[in-house]
C-alpha cells in the first residue's frame, strides 16, 4: 500500500481513483451505503467492475455491458470475495454511487435527498442470491471501524443498504447480505 495515504485513503486498500468523483458541498461525512455489485451480473471476480467505475467498460466484452458503459458512476470501496479492497475516491470527496434516494435522519428528524454528499459508498462484490464470503465480512467490519474512527458522526446506526435507501429501483445488498452476523461481527470488533 501506499506510504503517502492521504486522510480520507484507507491505508489497506489498493488505490484506482475514479473520475467519477467530486467535492462535498459541505464536507459532512454521516452515513455509510453498503451496496452489491457483479459484472457480468452473477459472476466474480475480473476487472469489469474497476473498468465501470474508471470509465474503462467495453460495452462489446457483454450484452450487459452495451447497456451500462454510458454511466459515469463509482464507490469510495469495492470490498472483493476475497476481502481485498479497492479504493476508488477518497472519502472525504463525494463518489457517485447512491443515485436518486432518500433517507431519514434521526438525527436531524428530517428527510434527506442528494445522500452522495454526505455518505460513503462501499460496494461488496457480490449479489442479491450469494451468499457473501467471511472475507468480505472482516473487511467490511474493518473498513467500517476506519470511517467511524475518521468520521465521528458515523455510528452502526447511521449504516444502511441501498435498497432502504432507493427502495422501488434497488435490491442491493439484497438478501444474501448477513445483516445479523455484520453487526455482530461490528460489535465484537476492537478498533
Amino acid at each position: 500500500m501506499n506510504q503517502e495515504n492521504r486522510p480520507g485513503e484507507w491505508a489497506k486498500a489498493r488505490q484506482l481513483p475514479s473520475p467519477n468523483q467530486d467535492a462535498r458541498p459541505q464536507n459532512e461525512v454521516s452515513l455509510l451505503l453498503l451496496h452489491a455489485i457483479s459484472l457480468p451480473p452473477g459472476q466474480f471476480s475480473g476487472d469489469a467492475i474497476e473498468a465501470l467505475f474508471t470509465n474503462r467498460l467495453h460495452p462489446g466484452e457483454h450484452p450487459f455491458f452495451a447497456e451500462i458503459a454510458h454511466l459515469r458512476v463509482s464507490a469510495h470501496l469495492l470490498i472483493r470475495r476475497d476481502g481485498a479492497c479497492v479504493q476508488f475516491v477518497d472519502t472525504d470527496r463525494r463518489a457517485w454511487h447512491a443515485g436518486r434516494s432518500l433517507w431519514w435522519d434521526p438525527a436531524l428528524s428530517e428527510w434527506r435527498s442528494r445522500l452522495n454528499d454526505f455518505s460513503v459508498g462501499i460496494e461488496l462484490e457480490g449479489d442479491d442470491v450469494t451468499p457473501f464470503t467471511r472475507a468480505q465480512y472482516a473487511a467490511l467490519v474493518e473498513a467500517v471501524g476506519w470511517l467511524m474512527a475518521r468520521y465521528p458522526n458515523v455510528t452502526p446506526q447511521r449504516i444502511t443498504s441501498h435498497a432502504k435507501v432507493a427502495p422501488l429501483r434497488k435490491t442491493d445488498p439484497g438478501p444474501a447480505f448477513d445483516w445479523a452476523y455484520f453487526r455482530q461481527q461490528l460489535t465484537l470488533a476492537t478498533f
